[in-house]
């Protein structure tokens, strides 16, 4: 079936390429040839990225322009730097995108650029040069199908923590920011980037604007806008961390820099709801449910480090909840819909089934009774 369903893709991918470019010798192809709905992609990720609208509105305008299908021939479809500290959504952003457009989270070209960190480390990018083992073969840290993606749907490629890979690393994707392509040393292949969307992450400056976080929280809150206004913020520190730590000629290839801001606290209850959603999404195999009452919520949200962000949140519900669950689960399989609550001992779990079928019970027997009386 699933090869079936590839083989009707595939055709319908082919006939609306072939449509497409008879539309362009007519000069009459005003549709776009990409299938993806930027609303739908954006209501996708602005239900799970909490906190961040100017980021994700400046994520939506590229959508848009890649939708609308007059990009550049000689580039990529956009080139995205995300910056800001860990736990924020940079990467989720990314993920979302792809599962958006793809059907699957995984579905982009990832490079974590921490592996990277020495500059004989370039070869992984560019493969090995002339004379050297793996020269012949090309071999390549690229995705080459997640990165050329379809003629209806673009490819993604996400360039993971890139202030952490050495400068020849950096330098060496400075042609596939400006041309859309990559030259692999040996001379033998050369990888497209043209139907891409490329995406950056970086957590520079990210310690000292921290720091700075921590000084405008003491301020009142007017003080505190006046500070941001002033751009007294994290972001004015980013911006000059991001201009120590890279040459102007590779910031110059870059269409958007985009600020995630530290996840406050007041969207803490709302990262732990969506902490929830994925889990009951991981227990649908198993015919399963959770629900968290609003105490538990707020004993999971309490104590917040803007520090580690919603990865932070994550890790204290995986901690305190998942092992109570994973033992109710152990003790009673029979339990399909659970509730997750929490006193003055801490998070406790229980099955409300046979709740149910107590009043259920209760309101046959009182059925049965008025029947009887009758």
């Amino acid at each position: 079936m699933t090869f079936a369903s590839d083989r009707i893709s595939a055709n319908q991918e082919t006939l609306a390429k072939q449509r497409y470019e008879m539309q362009s010798k007519e000069r009459i192809a005003r549709t776009s040839r990409f299938s993806f709905d930027p609303d739908l992609v954006m209501q996708h990720v602005r239900d799970r990225i909490i906190g961040q609208s100017e980021a994700l509105d400046e994520i939506e305008n590229m959508l848009v322009t890649v939708k609308a299908d007059f990009n550049s021939p000689n580039r990529p479809l956009s080139v995205t730097l995300m910056l800001g500290p860990t736990g924020v959504g940079k990467t989720e952003t990314v993920r979302l995108i792809a599962e958006a457009i793809h059907g699957k989270p995984d579905a982009f070209c990832r490079i974590d650029m921490n592996t990277l960190a020495q500059e004989h480390y370039a070869a992984a990018l560019t493969g090995a040069p002339p004379g050297y083992v793996g020269s012949k073969e090309g071999n390549t840290l690229f995705d080459e199908a997640a990165i050329q993606g379809s003629f209806s749907k673009p490819g993604i490629v996400l360039f993971d923590e890139i202030e952490k890979a050495s400068t020849e690393v950096i330098r060496g994707l400075m042609n596939v920011l400006e041309t859309g392509t990559l030259k692999l040393t040996a001379g033998t292949k050369v990888l497209d980037f043209k139907n891409c969307m490329i995406f950056m992450t970086s957590n520079v400056g990210a310690k000292d604007a921290q720091t700075r976080l921590k000084q405008l929280a003491k301020l009142p809150k007017p003080l505190q806008k006046l500070a941001r206004f002033s751009k007294l913020d994290d972001s004015e520190i980013t911006n000059k961390a991001l201009h120590k730590k890279f040459d102007p000629e590779f910031l110059n290839r870059i269409e958007r820099i985009l600020h995630y801001q530290a996840v406050e606290a007041d969207f803490a209850g709302t990262l732990v709801d969506l902490e929830v959603e994925k889990l009951n999404h991981r227990l649908r195999k198993q015919s399963r449910t959770i629900e968290l009452t609003a105490t538990a919520n707020a004993f999971l949200s309490t104590g917040h480090d803007v520090r580690f962000g919603a990865r932070g949140l994550g890790r204290r519900f995986r901690v305190l909840v998942e092992p109570k669950l994973a033992k109710f689960f152990i003790q009673h399989p029979e339990a399909s819909h659970i509730i997750i609550d929490c006193d003055a001992q801490g998070i406790n779990v229980r099955a409300i089934e046979h709740v149910k079928e107590v009043e259920d019970s209760t309101s046959h027997n009182n059925g049965t009774d008025d029947n009887s009386k009758n």
